[in-house]
């Protein structure tokens, strides 16, 4: 069985940082892409951010570009995701997702929310 689990989400004002995590298992987490979508309302579902098996390709979405960084431990099969400078249109639910061997940027076809992690950013 797939299981992703993203942890690392709170409550910040403007211009702070987190640090999201995902520890994923039941699959190859070394040999696939993974991505980082985020569930905004007033917006849906947004890719955040895409990072190749080997760490050597990184993309991310305009919003965040520039503010969050992307990266991954294969021996410990986790992914994480830096947020800085945060802003309030950064609040919502963070999803880590499985991607292919190869990376896509955009929200997988088959990704489905499920447990996530919240980003509230207030003053």
């Amino acid at each position: 069985e797939i299981l992703l689990v993203e942890s690392g989400g709170g409550a910040v004002q403007p211009g702070g940082s987190l640090r999201l995590s995902c520890e994923a298992s039941g699959f190859d987490f070394s040999g696939v892409c993974m991505m980082w979508v985020r569930q905004v309302q007033g917006r849906g579902v947004e890719w955040v951010s895409s990072i190749s098996p080997g760490s050597s390709y990184r993309a991310y979405g305009p919003a965040v570009e520039g503010r969050f960084t992307a990266s991954r431990d294969n021996a410990k099969n986790t992914m994480y995701l830096e947020l800085s400078y945060l802003k309030t249109e950064d609040t919502g639910m963070y999803y880590c997702a499985k991607g292919r061997p190869t990376c896509d940027n955009g929200v997988p076809r088959d990704f489905r929310p499920r447990r996530g992690t919240r980003v509230t950013v207030s003053s």
